[in-house]
């Protein structure tokens, strides 16, 4: 009508034509902006349906989300910019993910009832002491855990992911071979794989980062891993690792694992009682009792100062303490020495009576060995399978099943890196071995080393000994040498004890 009355008007030469035209291109340019806003808010809302909807929908996934073109289409540009810069945005898109992000740190096996909480760190540059949980109560900025093997350096990753509030992956070391972002990406899908997207949500701190068990791979995957975390700077990053030679990233933060002190062993000891085994014999206050009269005996200070100073150093461990306390509740007398190898005899003898020949150690040692030399996470099974459920029985190794593209697949792996080395070591023993002189700078075998402190005959263990003091003085690499040196002493010293003349 306005139209009308403007043609009109303009016909006769009305001077208020203009005037009417100038309200019509008001009305026209509301009516535009209006059905703009419309079609905007349309657009917004229906990927917010859709964002809505994304974590239950593989369809939505896959056609508007995984698929670049149709988002980069339909999403008129600003979705993609969202995704990768809005918090909730990125938690809602990484959420079909989080099962595959966490996988490796076996939650649903995770007793949280038989992790000791009470352990404390030790700041490397100002020494300062502190409980770990308040040292590091969340991940926030770059840190490096170090401790020795069995101290609860992955028990605290695992207890810290099970918490975590934000978007986390955790990572074996051994994943991370061929790159840190490469093991993210084998995770994720679609846009979430996408290199630059992120890169930016691990250097804006978006995507927490857990990698287990630097000692474990060769120096040249932890060059790469520690060049992306100087990368990332900025980014929320955990690693663990045993004592090793290594240059840490100049941007992490370094803490030192404790060993128990006394108080805490007994605490350690008496608090298992709530998570004993199921053949366990002892329980209740029978089971207390039998831990303080084995302290009492274990620590007896009329012991030599470097036995009691040994017994106390692998008492420190909260690994070996569970497998004490699984023993005094067997009703068995713990070996300190040889806490690894009394666990596989009463797998070997389970074996032997079920299959009615003997467990096949040299050749599972060899395969083991060769998965330790190739930075393997998981056990070859093989022809291993009944091996290895043999030692699911006696907690030595877990299964974990894996859901693959819609095929399921069974992934093996020991419970424990000491475990690992206990079958190791196995392929190191023997007359005119080279194995112990081939690896002496790998960390990737430092607990093996240790180990056979212990279980080489003694003037073989002497005659290494030697060779890993010559290796240090020419490396200035002591992490393996001065351990074993400890360990081996109160060897000799017994050794010594008993040839002189009463």
């Amino acid at each position: 009508m306005l139209k009308t009355h403007a043609t009109n008007l303009a016909t006769i030469g009305s001077t208020h034509a203009a005037a009417v035209r100038q309200v019509i291109a008001s009305v026209e340019a509301t009516d535009y902006a209006l059905t703009i806003a419309k079609a905007a808010l349309g657009h917004m809302l229906f990927w917010l349906a859709l964002i809505a909807v994304y974590p239950r929908s593989r369809i939505v996934q896959a056609i508007f989300f995984w698929n670049p073109w149709i988002r980069r289409f339909t999403g008129l540009g600003y979705v993609g910019f969202a995704l990768t810069w809005v918090p909730f945005l990125r938690t809602k898109l990484f959420a079909p993910f989080k099962p595959s992000l966490i996988a490796d740190a076996a939650l649903d096996t995770f007793d949280e009832t038989a992790y000791f909480a009470d352990s404390v760190v030790r700041e490397k540059t100002s020494g300062r002491q502190q409980p770990l949980r308040e040292a590091i109560p969340a991940l926030r900025g770059q840190i490096v855990l170090e401790g020795e093997s069995g101290i609860g350096k992955t028990m605290f990753l695992r207890w810290l992911v099970k918490r975590a509030q934000r978007v986390m992956v955790y990572l074996p070391a051994k994943k991370c071979v061929g790159g840190v972002l490469e093991a993210i990406q084998a995770k994720l899908h679609g846009p979430a794989q996408d290199p630059a997207f992120l890169r930016n949500l691990i250097y804006s701190g978006a995507l927490d980062i857990c990698i287990d068990g630097l000692n474990e791979v060769s120096a040249d995957a932890r060059a790469k891993i520690t060049a992306f975390v100087e990368s990332y700077f900025k980014g929320n990053i955990l690693m663990s690792t045993q004592p090793l030679e290594w240059t840490p990233p100049a941007t992490a933060k370094i803490y030192i694992l404790e060993p128990l002190t006394e108080n805490q062993i007994e605490t350690f000891l008496l608090t298992r009682k709530d998570s004993l085994p199921g053949d366990a014999r002892l329980a209740g206050d029978a089971y207390e009792q039998a831990c303080r009269h084995y302290l009492t005996t274990t620590l007896d200070p009329q012991q030599s100062p470097e036995t009691l100073a040994a017994m106390r150093q692998l008492l420190s461990n909260p690994m070996d303490l569970t497998l004490v306390a699984a023993m005094l509740a067997r009703g068995e007398t713990p070996d300190l020495f040889r806490l690894q190898q009394q666990q596989y005899r009463i797998v070997a003898e389970d074996y032997r009576q079920k299959h009615l020949h003997e467990f096949p150690l040299r050749q599972f040692a060899e395969a083991v060995y060769r998965m330790r030399l190739q930075d393997e996470d998981s056990v070859p099974v093989g022809e291993f399978a009944e091996e290895l459920q043999c030692m699911e029985r006696h907690k030595m190794a877990v299964s974990r099943s894996l859901d693959e593209g819609g095929k399921s697949r069974t992934e093996w792996h020991f419970r424990h890196d000491k475990i690992a080395d206990f079958f190791v070591v196995q392929a190191f023993l023997g007359p005119a071995n080279d194995k112990p002189e081939k690896h002496l700078g790998d960390a990737r075998f430092r607990g093996v080393y240790l180990q056979l402190a212990r279980l080489l005959p003694l003037e073989d263990a002497r005659a290494l000994e030697r060779r890993l003091i010559d290796y240090a003085a020419d490396t200035q690499d002591h992490t393996v040498s001065d351990t074993f040196i400890q360990l081996l002493r109160p060897r000799r010293d017994e050794d010594e004890s008993e040839g002189m003349p009463n």
